[in-house]
């Protein structure tokens, strides 16, 4: 049986401990077995090589050097990696090893939660399969990304909030590699609720799947 892990913690105002138990429960009906932990202890205390999937849900968390040193070698060896809104995307900060893993970072959301569109870019890729382009309601995130990943899904900024912004042509999701591991992002998921969109927790659920294999 396959194994994930999922960590939690960082910022409340990310309902981190509420999705832990919606991710949880997706990968329990994928057939993982799943060890779900408070805080970022668990990324210097345990052996990762074993697992398929880790899940971390820390908005704004922090690691120390050499967790990020662990994390990274896990996943080069071939462990999978996937994430969503600020759970991956606006933490550690600090650790410029693990940005280098996710492909991107959070650096805002004008206009905070709005109404917006996302545009399928892939698909017939096996993470879109069953997903076609859907309006959103949530924090519209804008994002510096890594120039190689393979963006799956984007949204366009109106330019209603930050007007310099209008017309720009933005990642919500996207896969890539790092070494024998699979990594995939999704920036959606700002409340737990969210989960209850269909289209969003496919998304998840799909480039959860095909990270770990």
């Amino acid at each position: 049986m396959q194994k994930a892990l999922i960590v939690w913690g960082g910022w409340e105002g990310h309902e981190p401990q509420a999705c832990a138990r919606i991710v949880e429960d997706i990968l329990i009906g994928l057939g993982f077995e799943v060890r779900v932990e408070e805080g970022v202890q668990a990324l210097g205390e345990t052996d990762l090589s074993d697992l398929s999937l880790l899940v971390p849900i820390v908005t704004m968390g922090k690691m120390s050097r050499e967790m990020g040193q662990t994390v990274s070698k896990a996943i080069a060896s071939g462990v999978g990696l996937a994430g969503f809104h600020g759970g991956i995307g606006d933490s550690f900060r600090d650790c410029s090893e693990f940005q280098y893993i996710v492909g991107g970072q959070f650096v805002a959301h004008p206009g905070n939660v709005i109404t917006y569109d996302v545009n399928i870019t892939r698909p017939d890729d096996p993470v879109m399969q069953g997903i076609s382009d859907f309006t959103y309601t949530s924090e519209q995130y804008y994002l510096h990304v890594d120039p190689a990943i393979e963006v799956l899904a984007t949204t366009t900024f109106s330019g209603a909030h930050d007007p310099w912004t209008a017309g720009t042509v933005m990642p919500v999701a996207w896969k890539k590699r790092f070494g024998a591991g699979r990594v995939f992002y999704s920036a959606l998921g700002h409340k737990a609720a969210e989960f209850d969109h269909p289209q969003m927790r496919r998304l998840f659920t799909q480039g959860a799947a095909w990270a770990a294999r």
